[in-house]
């Protein structure tokens, strides 16, 4: 029989709908066990925030954003001031030409060939933000990862941008919400989009990082919230949920809030996983009517920490506005206390990159040799 363990205290924000999306997976033939982490909350059709087990591979359980993840990647930059430093960012609506790809690092294969949206962050949740680390909380881990306080970071968001739309639509088209019927293929495209969600990270950082002024490094954590595995001759199914079987996690704030790297160490219970943020509270109309009503476009872009929004779409200001959130705090406390997870440090926005105004902005590539 398949059961559901939510691992969130009393006192954290769980909407009932997210409760009852879980126990409807759990429902699914070939289902053993669904784990809800404490940022869950509802998605379309599958509970985002979970962990979900299964005898049988279901594609929708994974989503279209197939290989969405967060990378973190050290960089050095003298005084960073972010209001210079937001006018610097590259337009990362703008992909990247095949041929400039060995400019940034890049000269292998692009997995399925997909090269539209190369180097793109998208919408949505989606970001790059330049932080500093703020509070280290264990000493060791941090010293591990060589990250002291006041180190710079850039955190980069986001998945493989059109490809995983692709993979699942090639199923709904057929089987709707139904089990994959030849599992290795899904497989086989699944972990191209996984593989080309990791490389967009690293392009997008080095962008960055090339328009910063600073040397492209390679990331101290890379890892995929969106994605199925087959683990123990089952197959576990992960949306919004990040793999925590021993690894390194920045699990996301908001943009007006700190962001918490982790060193995760989930067991079979918790489908070998933490969260991967703070989740929201607000559907996107919610926000958006209830943030227009309490605040100023120009309020939305300078965060109560002090950092920078870049973000030319208004809508997306107030869809995203921190308010929309759980507490950051509230999510890695539960993930502390149900011994899923070790704070190691904090990280504080100084700039996240959202869109920039559609408009002639241009960069140029990093070259090589």
């Amino acid at each position: 029989m398949s059961t559901v363990t939510v691992f969130a205290s009393p006192s954290s924000w769980i909407e009932s709908d997210a409760v009852a999306q879980c126990h409807r997976v759990a429902a699914l033939d070939g289902m053993t066990h669904v784990a809800g982490m404490p940022d869950l909350h509802p998605g379309k059709g599958a509970p985002i925030g979970a962990a979900m087990t299964s005898a049988v591979l279901y594609p929708f359980l994974v989503g279209s954003d197939i290989g969405c993840g967060i990378a973190v990647f050290p960089i050095r930059i003298k005084r960073p001031v972010p209001e210079r430093l937001a006018a610097r960012f590259p337009d990362l609506d703008r992909p990247v030409e095949a041929g400039d790809l060995p400019g940034y690092g890049w000269d292998g294969e692009i997995p399925a060939g997909h090269t539209e949206g190369l180097g793109t962050v998208g919408r949505g949740n989606h970001f790059v933000e330049l932080a500093r680390v703020g509070e280290v909380l264990d000493a060791g881990h941090a010293r591990r990862l060589g990250l002291a306080g006041g180190d710079l970071l850039l955190i980069v968001h986001s998945g493989s941008r059109g490809l995983g739309e692709r993979i699942l639509r090639a199923h709904t088209e057929v089987h709707g919400a139904g089990p994959a019927p030849a599992p290795e293929a899904y497989l086989a495209r699944h972990d191209e989009a996984v593989r080309w969600g990791s490389l967009n990270r690293r392009l997008m950082a080095a962008r960055v990082a090339d328009a910063l002024g600073a040397a492209p490094a390679e990331p101290i954590v890379d890892e995929c919230h969106n994605l199925v595995e087959v683990r123990e001759g089952a197959y576990l199914h992960r949306k919004g949920a990040a793999r925590g079987d021993g690894r390194d996690v920045l699990v996301a704030g908001t943009r007006g809030t700190p962001s918490y790297l982790v060193a995760a160490h989930a067991g079979a219970d918790a489908g070998y996983s933490v969260a991967h943020g703070a989740g929201r509270k607000m559907s996107r109309a919610d926000a958006l009517r209830r943030g227009r009503a309490k605040h100023t476009v120009e309020e939305l872009r300078r965060t109560p920490v002090g950092s920078v929004v870049v973000c030319g779409d208004r809508q997306l200001l107030f869809e995203e506005a921190p308010t929309a959130y759980k507490r950051i705090e509230q999510v890695i406390g539960d993930l502390a206390g149900f011994g899923l997870a070790t704070p190691v440090v904090t990280t504080v926005p100084l700039v996240t990159y959202k869109t920039v105004a559609r408009g002639p902005k241009s960069f140029t590539p990093r070259r090589t040799g």
